[in-house]
């Protein structure tokens, strides 16, 4: 593999190969963009509701539409409420509202709405919460709509309200097709946003290190010819659907590959203007640089790659869906590192640095005094303290890590202004908190069931046990003995078309996304044999299903704790044996990865004390630390091997701790430097209205930084010097001086 490496990075080194390279990248951008769409016209969003099919809520929600068929699909809950109690001018609005979703001139995706205008005043105030100043409007919207059709209809509605005007009372729309809109809304322009921000940003910070206008642009200009072959080969597996493209996978897609790949154009660039400063021409200073780049980048982008690949192993939807996207990007990002990039910067030559261009040095340079340099110097000197101040700093925060409160209640990711968040906590205020979405109790039977006396008894006798449970607010309907009269008028959907299920509605007592109603939830299905056998059913041939945001949320939170275990589990040990390919050292392999995951642990603890403590927060998203674990521990190891390669170059030459101190001091501007601009652009995600997406960029850049400066900057060193070199290092060492 190594061969093959310096073979291709050798190859991008001469004149005619940095030529054919980046001729061979431009027509493949031609190519791509003339047979593949771009990656944004493919993607959705993956809900909450994308759990693995065998979970019990997916196939409660099976047995429901196979059950209960309809041509109904998702619903928007339209939300009416005033500051006093409706009287009969907003009782007019909400009828006209009704009638014209009643009409042949509603929305086209309009499947069905609450008859309002047709109902008693009776019936009506029953829809009313208890001081009659809000009610939940229910309208249907059609079946499999897509998420442009689904964003239109729920603007047509808003146009409807506007139109026929609301007589004072405030109109939010909210529930599963509200959510879904306010989604689409909010990325509507992210990506625009995110790409001039990222681009913005990246260049300021270039500019200001580099003081060159070149170093600045060209990293951005290679990222941006990288970008269009990965947005082009994404979006040839969206129209082919080979995988599902998820809209926010693709802004953080995006972000990480502007930033990934400025980082190893600095890791370039910075050992090709070493090499310049040696004398000869510019492709033997890029065959030579590469020679000492060429693997650590392989080996950097291998274990980021080898973490995307992991979340093929996730059972969640939304993790599994960022496998895909980030490793075709992974992919694409290594190849133009170990192509594009030196080839680029080969035909530039010295005029890339302009105007500090590098100059050939024929006299042996006095030491640098830097920042590096200096604290190189003191690492090596005193290791113990550095180590075991950092030590001591990182556990104490990575205790805190275990005090963390998670919440699966989405909405709270939502901008308090969104009509969506709005609407649902507007619903929370004036009915009862299960109501915000009830449970779907479906009792199904092998036999065809037969509303006779001693069915109606037993199924009388489920609903009070099902209301007697902890967390249970209500069962409805409520079964009486009449419904078995000849004649009796059963509620509507109670009954199966073929007559071998029942459904019911319950109402937990509690949020339905809170972790109390997810305990209540998870105690019924545990019960639901005993509730059914102390009911009178033979549980041989009748079951209970529970369908539903709750049964959902339950799913959701086992199958994150699956994940999470396997996840982290497989990535520590991929990244370790990468790191052992690599360092042909268990020692060093076992150092690494440790430093990395204390650095992982820390930095959740942190956040969590800014989180909690200083901005206030009860609790974060629940996939927050999978998404930080897989990214931050990724992106670390890049550094991790640039240093330590660089040291293992240095051990050759000299003692180990010379080589400690010269190896940090080497790469300490260059990783710095990095790590700010990694850190910086993942600070865009703060720019974004999701609470999820804000605090991911802000633990992010908290992770890297920290990473950056303090664990690969001094705590790795001063462990590697106490540690020693090793007998490899000496025999290197004794090797070159008998040489």
């Amino acid at each position: 593999m190594m061969q093959l490496i310096h073979k291709i990075t050798g190859w991008t080194g001469s004149p005619k190969g940095a030529k054919i390279v980046l001729i061979v990248w431009l027509i493949a951008i031609i190519a791509l963009s003339g047979a593949a769409p771009g990656a944004k016209e493919f993607a959705v969003s993956a809900g909450e509701g994308s759990i693995h099919d065998d979970k019990p809520s997916a196939l409660a929600a099976q047995i429901m539409n196979e059950r209960f068929p309809s041509e109904e699909g998702l619903p928007a809950l339209i939300v009416f409420s005033g500051k006093e109690a409706a009287g009969a001018e907003q009782r007019a609005k909400i009828a006209e509202f009704s009638k014209w979703l009643a009409s042949a001139d509603k929305p086209e995706q309009v499947a069905g709405a609450l008859p309002f205008h047709q109902l008693p005043e009776a019936a009506q105030n029953q829809l009313f919460s208890e001081d009659k100043t809000t009610l939940i409007f229910p309208v249907s919207l059609k079946k499999d709509l897509a998420s442009n059709q689904l964003y239109d209809t729920i603007g047509q509605l808003r146009e409807g309200l506007d139109r026929i005007g609301t007589a004072s009372m405030q109109t939010e729309i909210t529930g599963p097709a509200g959510i879904a809109a306010d989604t689409t809304n909010l990325f509507k322009n992210a990506d625009f946003v995110l790409m001039f921000a990222t681009v913005g940003l990246i260049l300021v910070i270039l500019i200001v290190i580099y003081r060159s206008p070149l170093l600045a642009v060209i990293p951005l200009l290679i990222a941006g010819v990288v970008y269009q072959v990965v947005d082009r080969l994404i979006g040839l597996a969206g129209k082919n659907g080979w995988f599902l493209i998820d809209k926010q996978s693709l802004s953080i897609m995006m972000i990480l590959l502007f930033a990934v790949l400025t980082d190893y154009c600095l890791f370039v660039f910075s050992r090709y203007r070493e090499e310049l400063r040696k004398g000869g021409g510019k492709y033997e200073a890029m065959r030579e640089a590469m020679a000492h780049v060429g693997e650590p980048i392989l080996f950097s982008g291998g274990t980021v790659l080898m973490a995307m690949l992991t979340l093929f192993a996730a059972v969640f939807k939304p993790y599994h869906h960022f496998a895909p996207v980030f490793s075709v990007a992974m992919v694409v990002i290594l190849l133009g590192g170990l192509t594009l990039i030196p080839a680029v910067f080969a035909l530039l030559g010295r005029k890339a640095f302009w105007p500090f261009a590098p100059k050939p040095e024929t006299a042996e340079k006095p030491a640098k005094t830097g920042v590096w340099h200096a604290i190189a110097a003191y690492v090596v000197k005193r290791p113990i303290v550095p180590a075991g101040v950092l030590l001591a700093m990182l556990i104490g925060l990575s205790v805190n890590f275990g005090t963390m409160s998670f919440s699966f209640n989405l909405m709270k990711s939502f901008p308090d202004d969104i009509s969506s968040r709005k609407g649902f906590e507007l619903l929370e205020q004036k009915f009862p908190k299960g109501q915000l979405a009830p449970v779907s109790v479906v009792l199904e039977s092998d036999k065809e069931i037969t509303m006779d006396e001693a069915f109606v008894r037993q199924l009388t006798q489920l609903a009070g046990e099902l209301g007697k449970q902890p967390g249970i607010d209500s069962v409805t309907p409520g079964i009486k003995p009449d419904f078995a009269k000849p004649g009796a008028v059963l509620p509507r959907n109670f009954l199966s078309p073929d007559k071998h299920a029942v459904k019911l509605q319950m109402i937990t007592a509690d949020n339905p996304y809170d972790q109390a109603a997810l305990d209540s939830m998870e105690q019924l299905r545990q019960k639901s044999e005993a509730l059914l056998a102390a009911s009178g059913f033979q549980t041989a041939d009748v079951r209970i299903h529970f369908a539903g945001q709750t049964a959902e949320q339950l799913d959701v939170s086992d199958m994150n704790e699956r994940d999470t275990i396997v996840i982290f589990a497989l990535i520590a040990l991929f990244i370790t044996l990468m790191l052992l390919l690599q360092t042909r050292s268990i020692k060093l392999s076992l150092l690494m990865i440790a430093t990395i995951l204390l650095s992982y642990t820390a930095t959740m603890g942190l956040g969590w004390l800014i989180f909690h403590y200083g901005l206030g927060y009860d609790s974060i998203s629940y996939r927050l630390p999978v998404y930080t674990f897989v990214f931050l521990v990724a992106l670390g190891v890049d550094y991790n091997i640039i240093l330590v390669s660089r040291i293992r170059e240095e051990a050759k030459r000299v003692e180990w701790k010379e080589a400690v101190r010269r190896g940090v001091a080497l790469t300490g501007g260059v990783i710095s430097s990095a790590g700010l601009i990694l850190a910086a652009t993942f600070c865009v995600l703060i720019t974004q209205p999701l609470q999820e997406l804000f605090l991911f960029g802000l633990t992010m850049a908290l992770g890297i930084l920290m990473d950056t400066f303090l664990v690969r900057g001094m705590l790795l060193p001063a462990i590697m010097t106490m540690m020693g070199g090793g007998k490899r290092a000496k025999a290197n060492l004794n090797k070159t001086k008998a040489v």
